[in-house]
């Protein structure tokens, strides 16, 4: 059994101010007349409601669900997870930092793929654990991270915690479910995987029986910044099972989620079709602009997401064609890491397919070639 801190292994903390929907829902009925919890209930917002209108205002007073019941309904109905396997936190970075709270004290050892998300690294880094990064797979036509140097270092270290991106990013890499199942039996019993499914509403096979479980030792994460369009307002869920979303909420932030973003995610939910249009819009584009580039003759990596990656011969010429696209005002990303900065990263709006757009990288890579 994957471990916890120890001083999360007996009672813990509890959640001191669970707040008034979660009450309401204890009593089943109402509280109108709410003199407790001190927030700004009386404010007239006048510059609010001039600027934004009175249905922003009207959730701009009060403190969210901290149990964002409203939410994890409609989600568990759709995606067919139960209820008390899903928690709602504010996007998949603060639900990294909540799984690192949870699973790791300072010191402990955790595991990722060197140039996978940095944020992980970066919050992995802050809670003071140790961070061992074996490098990618690299092949041509591939760049994934690799699962068996993963599963090693994690029994060579006897780590805590083993992230994955999955579908990954940078790289737009997918592995299979059997693969993720196969990494799961290679890790130490003592080992959590930490799965970042943010970009999984991409995959050809989004929604299967697979997606919508808990795994043992699992603490899969996903976003409602991609697919359903609110990076801006932040919001994102776990699946685990309950045991597990039980010890995260010991350590969670109560209100790290709005009521305005709680509200603007319900009514994103309960229109499914739009988002199901946006996701086949996103992944069409994502093909014109992958067979754009191949035709040119880029070295076009696979992708399972909302982006592309393009493999350009150097560091020197992906450094040069970011800069001088931002000195257009165009903005793609140029990896950071070392051992992936030749790659450029580009999202697949519709902004990306307008004529002359990408001119700067199309040139360098006909000069290349």
């Amino acid at each position: 059994m994957p471990r916890y801190p120890e001083h999360l292994t007996g009672e813990g903390p509890v959640n001191p101010f669970p707040g008034i929907k979660v009450l309401e829902r204890r009593l089943g009925r109402a509280i109108p007349h709410q003199l407790g919890s001190n927030e700004g209930l009386d404010m007239p917002h006048q510059a609010l409601r001039e600027h934004f209108g009175d249905a922003l205002a009207a959730h701009a007073y009060g403190y969210g669900d901290a149990e964002a019941f409203g939410v994890r309904t409609r989600l568990s109905a759709q995606l067919g997870t139960p209820f008390d396997h899903l928690l709602v936190d504010a996007g998949a970075d603060s639900l990294i930092a909540l799984a690192l709270r949870t699973t790791c004290e300072p010191g402990a050892t955790v595991v990722c793929t060197a140039g996978t998300y940095p944020t992980f690294g970066y919050f992995a880094k802050g809670q003071g654990c140790r961070l061992i990064e074996p490098g990618y797979h690299e092949a041509p036509g591939v760049l994934a991270p690799d699962l068996e140097a993963l599963a090693a270092a994690a029994q060579q270290e006897n780590a805590r915690l083993v992230y994955l991106a999955n579908p990954d990013n940078p790289s737009g890499h997918l592995h299979s479910d059997s693969a993720i199942i196969k990494l799961r039996k290679a890790l130490p019993d003592t080992c959590w995987l930490l799965l970042d499914e943010a970009y999984g509403d991409f995959r050809d096979d989004a929604g299967s029986a697979f997606s919508a479980n808990a795994l043992p030792g699992v603490i899969r994460l996903r976003t409602l910044s991609k697919a359903h369009g609110l990076a801006g307002l932040r919001i994102g869920y776990a699946i685990a099972e309950p045991a597990v979303l039980a010890m995260m909420m010991k350590v969670r932030i109560h209100y790290a989620v709005s009521a305005l973003t709680l509200a603007a995610a319900e009514v994103v939910l309960d229109h499914p079709e739009e988002v199901n249009q946006h996701v086949a819009d996103v992944k069409a584009r994502r093909e014109q602009l992958a067979e754009h580039f191949r035709s040119l003759g880029a070295d076009v990596l696979p992708s399972a997401t909302n982006f592309i990656g393009i493999r350009l011969p150097s560091e020197e010429l992906a450094t040069h064609v970011h800069q001088q696209l931002l000195s257009e005002g165009v903005l793609v990303a140029r990896l950071a890491h070392p051992a992936l900065s030749n790659v450029i990263r580009i999202t697949a709006v519709a902004d990306a397919l307008v004529p002359g757009r990408l001119a700067t990288l199309e040139q360098a890579i006909a000069t290349s070639t």
